[in-house]
């Protein structure tokens, strides 16, 4: 599990320019996650111009991403991280199950870069922690049942502008120096 965490941080900070490869900037530097933003949006994109893809037999089960900004602020950070590595258990099972299930070449490469994509997440998130102890899968997400594939990408697009862009706000806010960075309020950054 270490190196795979090491893995993860190496591969994060090879998206960044040398001069700013650390780990703080990860969280204080607000382009990074407008970044992945417009990843999840090319993404889905993507995987509506594929041809061709089939309903899927066995429906995946995605968790419900949305929420509201006044629930948000009242939960812990520990507990912000803690439903979102949730969302990314159900939404990694979702991407695994539909990858089986799909034989068109253009879906299934798709999905295997959504599946990474969100992998990268679920592994970083691991490693911020507040409690002792490491995560455990035992939540339970408010979820929904789909057999169309580009809500994968959807609920994938959703949860990274949304939740995961908030989150790591929410870390700038309180990790990050003054002026270092682009930490504007979420809401003001790139739809």
């Amino acid at each position: 599990m270490e190196l795979n965490r090491l893995l993860l941080l190496t591969s994060f900070l090879l998206h960044v320019k040398e001069d700013r490869a650390s780990p703080t900037r990860l969280v204080c530097d607000n382009r990074l996650i407008q970044k992945y933003i417009v990843e999840a949006k090319d993404m889905e994109k993507r995987v509506g111009q594929c041809q061709a893809l089939p309903a899927l037999r066995c429906p995946a089960v995605l968790p419900l991403v949305d929420f509201t900004f006044q629930q948000w602020k009242s939960k812990s950070n520990e507990t912000k991280r803690r439903e979102i590595l949730c969302d990314l258990a159900l939404l990694l099972g979702a991407a695994a199950g539909a990858q089986g299930q799909v034989s068109n070449e253009c879906g299934a490469r798709q999905l295997s870069q959504l599946y990474r994509h969100a992998n990268s997440f679920f592994l970083l998130l691991q490693t911020f922690s507040w409690e002792t102890g490491h995560w455990e899968p035992s939540c339970s997400p408010h979820s929904m049942e789909q057999t169309h594939i580009p809500s994968i990408f959807l609920t994938y697009r959703q949860l990274v502008q949304g939740k995961l862009r908030f989150f790591f706000y929410d870390l700038a806010t309180v990790s990050c120096k003054q002026g270092q960075g682009d930490s504007r309020d979420p809401a003001c950054g790139a739809q």
